[in-house]
């Protein structure tokens, strides 16, 4: 097995290269790819004959070089999704229907398939059964509810 590195240093470098890509997977920061890319640039150093310094120079340049100007664009972009809502909070905007009569103090909309309590948002607001409502709020297990500007739209 020396043997073999010894007379083809690249395997050494290629299998350095598939090491370190198969842990990124484990771990997803993206470092470790880029140290895989730059195992693999200086295997292909080592290929066309390239001396181990020159290949250990090459290693370390094209991972430095991949660390600092290719990794964060990257993160930036696979972070860059939009935020996904979940929960309660997920229910802000939604359309919904009065049940019953919705004031300040109480009231009931279907809300996304389910019975909520609800209230107005402003004082002295009423809004009459099956009405559309908006969202604007969750307090806790009640839906804060506007009237529709829009209604018969949407969620």
């Amino acid at each position: 097995m020396t043997e073999l590195i010894q007379d083809n240093p690249w395997v050494a470098w290629a299998a350095l290269a598939v090491v370190l890509a198969v842990a990124e997977v484990l771990g997803l920061d993206l470092v470790l790819l880029m140290l895989a890319l730059g195992a693999g640039v200086a295997a292909v150093a080592s290929v066309i004959g390239a001396p181990f310094w020159l290949c250990m120079a090459v290693f370390i340049v094209v991972s430095a070089a991949l660390l600092v100007l290719a990794r964060p664009p990257i993160v930036a972009r696979l972070h860059a999704g939009p935020t996904v809502r979940s929960g309660t909070s997920g229910l802000v905007g939604h359309r919904a229907v009065a049940l019953t009569v919705v004031d300040e103090r109480d009231g009931r909309v279907r809300l996304a398939g389910e019975e909520w309590s609800a209230r107005t948002a402003d004082r002295g607001t009423v809004i009459d059964p099956d009405a559309d409502v908006l969202v604007v709020a969750i307090d806790g297990a009640t839906a804060v509810v506007t009237p529709d500007p829009d209604p018969r739209k949407g969620p």
